[in-house]
């Protein structure tokens, strides 16, 4: 269950009745000629930011792991910078609800009864990678995981990409590709190899709205030592700036999980 639940943190919805994943292109931005290095590329991608104060989104998903898949629905809440709700449904019953803000990580999957309360610190240590809210919040509306404009990184062109690797860490690998155009994220990588950890995510398809640009599918592949998993989101319905609500408990009888 400790996998699950830092996997569901990563993707932000995985529960025990799994789904499986569908595998998809990136889109990555064709050019006549390949882009030319771009000192401010890092600038530019922070130009497109979403300008919201909630979001709500309607998804299909599908999980695969080693084990068994399935074909979930997923309904998304955002209020931006405070709080997340993600409740999974199978077959218009909700199997499982995560409540995530900047402080606490919340959730509970109906099959076994069980329920996680915590925050990001044991997370971050058990996956070996720093984990908060706003990587969590960047991952679903298409912004990198990390603030590039915190980093040093080296950017070179690859595949008509603007290719830019972290430079801090020689044993944590981040890698963050641009399009050429835009500047929108069209895939990043996260890797411990000496851990056998890997964590990438790739966005295609996209739509423009009066708040910015938002990616409406994204593909997640995580690798840990225990097994892979991938996800598949599709964005069917979108909509922003509406007043929602975000309820949240934990049915009674269920055992908590301790990660250790």
């Amino acid at each position: 269950m400790k996998k699950y639940i830092a996997v569901m943190v990563l993707s932000v919805f995985v529960i025990s009745c799994k789904s499986k994943a569908v595998a998809v292109q990136n889109n990555n931005t064709k050019t006549e000629e390949a882009p030319k290095e771009d000192k401010k590329a890092i600038e530019k991608h922070y130009n497109n930011k979403l300008d919201f104060s909630t979001l709500n989104i309607k998804a299909s998903a599908k999980y695969e792991d080693e084990k068994q898949s399935q074909n979930v629905t997923a309904d998304i809440k955002i209020e931006k910078d405070k709080q997340i709700l993600v409740s999974v449904r199978f077959l218009g019953i909700t199997m499982a609800k995560a409540l995530i803000t900047p402080t606490t990580v919340s959730y509970y999957e109906k099959i076994k009864g069980t329920y996680y309360e915590g925050d990001f610190t044991s997370l971050s240590k058990w996956l070996g990678t720093e984990l908060d809210y706003s990587k969590v919040q960047n991952l679903l509306v298409g912004e990198a995981l990390d603030d590039l404009r915190k980093g040093k990184y080296t950017q070179t062109i690859v595949e008509n990409l603007f290719r830019l690797e972290d430079e801090k860490d020689d044993k944590l690998k981040k890698v963050f590709y641009l399009d050429p155009e835009k500047y929108l994220i069209q895939k990043e990588e996260i890797s411990q190899s000496s851990e056998n950890i890997m964590l990438e995510i790739m966005y295609s398809d996209s739509k423009t709205f009066d708040q910015g640009t938002l990616p409406t599918n994204i593909e997640i592949n995580a690798v840990q030592p225990k097994g892979k998993t991938n996800i598949n989101l599709n964005y069917n319905n979108i909509s922003f700036n509406e007043e929602l609500s975000f309820p949240y408990s934990v049915p009674s009888g269920y055992k908590k999980v301790i990660i250790k």
